[in-house]
């Protein structure tokens, strides 16, 4: 565990002290805190592309977070955004770039999950996993819920909405999620939704319909008040989150000391200021580096993993790439083979016919010597 970081007044100077060590108990599963009423937290995860800041948009109703089509991911940092609904609900939504996508440039993301935990420091009520309907289940896709896991643990799970945009393609082909579900779930998806205990929505993020997206916007938070009560209204929270929330409210009470002292004067408090920010920002240094040696532990793994997933793939790819050459060529042979049984039926019809022929002309040869 971290040690503490008082802030100690000594000869009517302040000293910020930073003695501090991080073990691997950040990473237990069953750290809880109950936190004050300061609304409901949702987070979106997600590969790039699937439509995060769309989604976000559409659940605070505004343009908040940035979002076009783009070869490459708009969202570069994480960000918070809140909601007042007109029952007083209080809602924060933080959009996340690729937090979890599986790339060689992906794999240093301990400052942009630390910036993540600073946003939840309270916790979170529910973390929406955003895939589309455009495209397949991957399996980099199912490595980036590994490494969720691999960070949060495994209760995180019991936090978990599957939420599928793309709604206006299979509104557009008649479909809905459950027939899309049905006809094209792989195996791993399947397992996802049933360990969320089948927590599925689906969201038309180009609707300009009121009423279609007031729905898709009930379907949710509904899901999300069911996950509250399930979890005995405590948003999800681990040691990180915890130590987090610690280091800024430390940070604050720090602040209000140092404005609070006499006798010094502009340059000494901007100074002391400087410090404090200066250790905040250390401890979150450690905590990212926590965070970046825990996860480069599991992306070996992962990265190993689907190294050989691929291998495996390419070699069902060439293995079907040669029945297939196969069968191209036992239909050409059959072909072949029918062309020459054609031909040799056409002969002996044509002989046949030939020796009925024969045989009537002999018949006829005979009838006149018979009566000759």
């Amino acid at each position: 565990m971290m040690e503490s970081n008082p802030l100690v007044l000594r000869g009517g100077s302040l000293f910020v002290h930073i003695n501090r060590t991080i073990d691997e108990s950040y990473f237990d599963d069953d750290w809880e805190v109950t936190v004050p009423n300061t609304g409901s937290t949702v987070v979106l995860i997600g590969k790039t592309g699937n439509g995060k800041s769309a989604t976000g948009n559409s659940i605070l109703g505004r343009k908040a977070f940035k979002s076009q089509a783009a070869p490459s991911g708009v969202t570069t940092s994480c960000e918070l955004q809140q909601t007042v609904f007109q029952d007083g609900r209080i809602l924060n939504v933080i959009d996340t770039p690729g937090l979890f996508d599986i790339s060689p440039e992906s794999r240093s993301m301990g400052e942009d999950i630390t910036k993540f935990l600073e946003l939840a420091k309270d916790g979170i009520h529910a973390v929406l996993l955003v895939l589309s309907v455009r495209s397949r289940f991957s399996q980099e896709e199912e490595a980036a819920l590994t490494k969720l896991r691999a960070v949060f643990g495994e209760r995180i799970i019991k936090y978990m909405i599957v939420l599928f945009t793309g709604g206006d393609d299979l509104e557009g082909n008649d479909d809905t999620l459950e027939d899309y579900l049905a006809r094209d779930c792989p195996e791993p998806l399947q397992q996802i939704i049933q360990l969320c205990e089948n927590r599925v929505v689906l969201f038309d993020n180009r609707s300009r319909d009121p009423s279609k997206k007031a729905q898709q916007l009930h379907e949710l938070l509904t899901l999300v008040d069911s996950i509250i009560m399930s979890n005995n209204r405590r948003p999800y929270s681990n040691e990180l989150f915890a130590e987090i929330k610690k280091e800024a409210l430390r940070m604050q009470e720090a602040l209000k000391d140092i404005e609070s002292l006499e006798g010094h004067n502009e340059s000494e408090i901007n100074g002391l200021k400087e410090q404090n920010n200066k250790s905040y920002e250390e401890q979150m240094r450690q905590i990212s580096e926590m965070v970046d040696q825990k996860m480069n532990y599991h992306i070996e793994s992962i990265y190993k993993l689907l190294e050989e997933e691929q291998n495996a793939r390419r070699e069902v790819e060439r293995i079907s790439q040669e029945l297939l050459a196969a069968e191209r060529k036992e239909r050409v042979e059959e072909g072949n083979r029918s062309k020459e049984e054609i031909r040799k039926l056409k002969e002996e019809l044509q002989r046949a016919r030939m020796e009925s022929a024969n045989i009537d002309i002999r018949k006829e040869f005979l009838n006149k010597c018979a009566i000759l």
